[in-house]
């Protein structure tokens, strides 16, 4: 399993898993719950949820999933702009490791900008590193400025600081790498990107199918390999079945030829000029 280090050392997957949408339908849970687990058996160990998704309940899915595997995962969660105070954030944590079933994350994201002043929020989050309730803190869907902001912080870069800026990326969805990902490069900082496959909208595209053929892969897996090309990258594709999550692992395995990629820059050019951060 290719994995990278983030700035506090810990080496991650590469790919992980995504649960936005999980949970939220009692008649698909047993499914669900196969498809978290067939994915930890292929090494996807990177876990992503937030107590957003489905109010808690993708949260206690991953529960479940994970229970008596605790240790062999990297279990990251996120908190609710408008509960990230300096007392809120540490609420929604203990509320998060409750439905969780842990008492601590490897990785606690802030989920988006909101009223609340910036600096308070990463002083919350700094605040639950020194208190050993989690190991590392970033951030998600926060754009350059956001990142020039916080860089000029006590504590909010260096080993202990900014872990990752989990942002929107895909095949159609490349403003990122205009300035955001130059700027966390350059930061040693790694992206993490959800919806890598758009969910599931770039799929049957002409350019997506052609290179799939060449590789007897499918259109998804083009799609992830592409984002994944980049070794700055981790990628937390969603997956409700284990043959998808299967699927999914294959990606990693997929290698994208200069032609392949000169293809789909052609199909789905990036933008030639910095646009706004782009969230779904």
């Amino acid at each position: 399993m290719p994995r990278l280090a983030l700035p506090n050392g810990t080496e991650v997957p590469r790919l992980g898993q995504g649960t936005w949408y999980m949970g939220e339908e009692r008649s698909r849970r047993d499914e669900e719950l196969r498809a978290l687990r067939t994915g930890l058996d292929l090494g996807l160990t990177l876990v992503d949820t937030a107590e957003m998704y489905g109010d808690g309940r993708s949260e206690e899915l991953v529960a479940e999933a994970i229970a008596g595997r605790r240790d062999e995962v990297f279990l990251v969660s996120k908190v609710l702009p408008w509960n990230a105070t300096r007392r809120g954030t540490r609420a929604a944590l203990e509320a998060s490791l409750r439905r969780l079933e842990t008492d601590y994350l490897d990785l606690y994201l802030y989920h988006w900008r909101g009223s609340v002043p910036l600096e308070e929020s990463i002083e919350a989050l700094i605040g639950l590193e020194e208190a050993g309730l989690i190991r590392g803190w970033g951030v998600s869907n926060l754009d350059p400025a956001d990142l020039a902001e916080l860089d000029s912080m006590t504590g909010a870069s260096g080993p202990h600081g900014l872990q990752t800026d989990q942002v929107l990326y895909n095949l159609t969805r490349r403003g990122i790498e205009l300035d955001l990902v130059p700027q966390l490069n350059s930061a040693g900082v790694p992206v993490m990107a959800y919806s890598p496959i758009e969910q599931g909208r770039v799929l049957g595209h002409p350019a997506l199918g052609e290179i799939a053929r060449r590789h007897e892969a499918s259109d998804a897996q083009v799609a992830l390999a592409w984002v994944l090309r980049n070794e700055g990258v981790i990628a937390i594709p969603k997956s409700s079945t284990p043959e998808h999550t299967a699927q999914n692992r294959q990606a990693l395995d997929l290698r994208l030829t200069s032609q392949d990629l000169a293809a789909l820059e052609a199909a789905f050019p990036r933008p030639s000029s910095p646009v706004p951060l782009e969230m779904l």
